[in-house]
């Protein structure tokens, strides 16, 4: 699946800088062996099951990283669809509109356009995955106890990716040929936020149909 978003979407235009697994760590090597699960044409629910003997906490932060990584492709490539015009309100259709709150700059949740929050979420989670305390990659050193409460909050925001780019962006997705390759990578994240109940499952309510 990684291969096939390269090709369909321009990798040139991600909206953020790709984040890199160091090669000889164990993250790179769990990141290597769920690509190759990935690549085998497993069933998606048993590619996102933890292997034996392997960290729960490493395995999620390998994956909250890819799945950053992969949303950050799909968003940027289509970002030229998502202006201040067409999206001035972040929001699922109707009935569910997203507001950005950070502990810095909005400690209020705050309305903001679509580009706007996604570029907020974007730099949030750049930041924090880059965050050694929160993230750490050096061998012995722990994660943080509310290290999945961080990763928590992290996914459901992505997902809010998913919801804006289904929703008000459907049309694009299909004329770039992408339709197939972005409902792959959103199952494969949903198998893999169910499988460790890391988002609430009021949050998939827009989705619900898929």
């Amino acid at each position: 699946m990684a291969l096939c978003l390269k090709q369909v979407f321009n990798k040139d235009k991600t909206f953020r800088p790709r984040k890199k697994f160091e090669p000889g760590t164990q993250r790179f090597e769990l990141y290597k062996k769920a690509q190759a699960s990935l690549k085998s044409g497993l069933d998606l629910k048993a590619v996102v099951q933890l292997p034996p003997g392997e960290s729960i906490n490493d395995w999620i932060a390998v994956h909250v990283v890819d799945f950053f990584n992969r949303i950050n492709l799909i968003y940027g490539t289509m970002s030229e669809y998502c202006t201040e015009r067409s999206c001035p309100i972040m929001s699922g259709g109707l009935k569910y509109e997203y507001r950005w709150q950070d502990d810095s700059r909005y400690k209020k949740p705050t309305k903001l356009s679509a580009p706007q929050y996604m570029c907020m979420l974007m730099d949030w989670i750049e930041m924090l995955i880059n965050n050694e305390d929160i993230f750490p990659t050096r061998i012995g050193v722990p994660f943080p106890k509310q290290f999945q409460q961080v990763c928590t909050k992290i996914l459901t925001r992505l997902f809010r990716v998913f919801v804006h780019v289904y929703i008000h962006h459907f049309d694009s997705i299909i004329n770039m040929g992408a339709e197939a390759h972005v409902n792959t990578c959103y199952k494969h994240f949903y198998y893999f936020i169910r499988e460790f109940s890391l988002i609430d499952h009021r949050e998939l309510e827009p989705l619900v149909r898929m």
